[in-house]
């Protein structure tokens, strides 16, 4: 365990993961933080069904994916550094950015998590990143549709409309909303401008390899 976390002696996971994970967020005061989770875990889990990633992993990245909550923002950049994660110019201004970051050395060292491929989709669970795999982009999107603030997304109907084409077109309907509003955005992270990239590449192979539906008597 991570010295930053010796001090920690109270809280023993207890062998069922998504409810270790609640009563950890609960007992430190982010109840809707652990509903938040809990959420984002089952969407992650569908999604991954629907798009063919690992299904247990998913939900496992969705549980966890915002476990650093029970640090304020005021408190992340200090916590980071102890940790020794690297901080971007972009997460010291905009500290809230960092806790994708925070919420993987928990995981690792509070949860006992040590797949790379499930820390990874934590990791970049807010901006994603470039490359990024199936599991992250399920755990990206599935965070962006269990929304966690009151009332329904924005986004969320172009959103899903997108997903009816590929879990890409889903991810970049959020991004895609996000970079039309960069001008208002405090910081726009350079993983997820990497994203954008990779993600319009993909799309635009896909489109290319895409098979060709031969015409039905209908069309003609």
């Amino acid at each position: 365990m991570h010295p930053s976390f010796a001090n920690e002696s109270a809280f023993r996971p207890g062998g069922n993961l998504a409810a270790d994970v609640r009563r950890f967020l609960v007992e430190r005061g982010c109840p809707k933080t652990a509903e938040h989770c809990m959420a984002v875990g089952a969407e992650a889990r569908a999604l991954a069904i629907r798009f063919g990633a690992d299904p247990d992993k998913a939900e496992i990245a969705g549980w966890l994916h915002d476990i650093s909550a029970i640090y304020p923002n005021a408190e992340r950049i200090r916590v980071a550094r102890e940790l020794g994660v690297d901080v971007l110019p972009e997460e010291e201004t905009f500290p809230m950015i960092v806790h994708q970051k925070l919420s993987v050395e928990i995981a690792r060292h509070r949860f006992g998590i040590g797949q790379r491929d499930v820390l990874d989709a934590i990791g970049c669970h807010t901006t994603l990143k470039a490359p990024s795999t199936l599991l992250d982009r399920v755990v990206f999107v599935a965070d962006k549709v269990a929304w966690d603030q009151p009332g329904t997304p924005p986004y969320l109907s172009d959103l899903n409309a997108q997903l009816e084409r590929s879990l890409e077109h889903g991810a970049m309907a959020y991004i895609g909303y996000l970079w039309e509003r960069k001008e208002t955005l405090k910081v726009v992270h350079p993983w997820l401008a990497d994203a954008r990239a990779d993600l319009l590449q993909a799309i635009e192979r896909s489109a290319v390899t895409a098979p060709v539906r031969p015409a039905s008597e209908t069309d003609r």
